[in-house]
């Protein structure tokens, strides 16, 4: 009856920026292990083989395979895995700028990303029937993308 919220702590990405934007890449491993929602026994749980399974399945993983325009909006098709299940995801993203790196050397490229995905379709079935019917985990998942990519020093120049 509530949304949970949850969170990977630890991901590392690579981002390719093309002389046009059709021609971008991005690739993002995402530590399975570090999936957070803030109450831990919830997070054991999305670590155990009901969900992520995360001792055989330690990392999940996204590769864009296209990079595009819909009218105004800007879309990137790839491949996300989770437990080991690759299926094809369109996010729908919104580039925010680049700017020099306030923190370093470098510069610094801004996105946002959202798209969702049925569970079911990456192997993650677990439901926990509820006594008076029903079940306990919704099946649809939203995931939305907050992503800043910081080139190195001699990349920038």
């Amino acid at each position: 009856m509530s949304k949970v919220r949850g969170r990977f702590d630890t991901l590392d990405g690579t981002l390719t920026i093309g002389d046009q934007p059709t021609e971008s890449r991005v690739e993002v491993t995402i530590d399975a292990s570090t999936i957070s929602t803030n109450q831990p026994d919830r997070d054991a749980h999305l670590k155990s083989a009901d969900f992520l399974d995360i001792e055989n399945h330690p990392v999940l993983t996204f590769r864009s395979t296209r990079v595009y325009r819909d009218g105004s909006d800007r879309k990137m098709d790839g491949d996300l895995t989770i437990r080991g299940t690759t299926r094809p995801v369109t996010l729908d993203i919104e580039y925010l700028g680049v700017m020099d790196n306030p923190m370093g050397a470098g510069r610094r490229a801004a996105f946002e990303g959202s798209t969702s995905i049925m569970r079911h379709d990456f192997g993650l079935t677990w439901e926990g029937p509820q006594e008076l019917g029903g079940i306990l985990v919704g099946r649809k998942v939203d995931i939305d993308i907050d992503a800043q990519f910081v080139s190195d020093a001699e990349d920038a120049q």
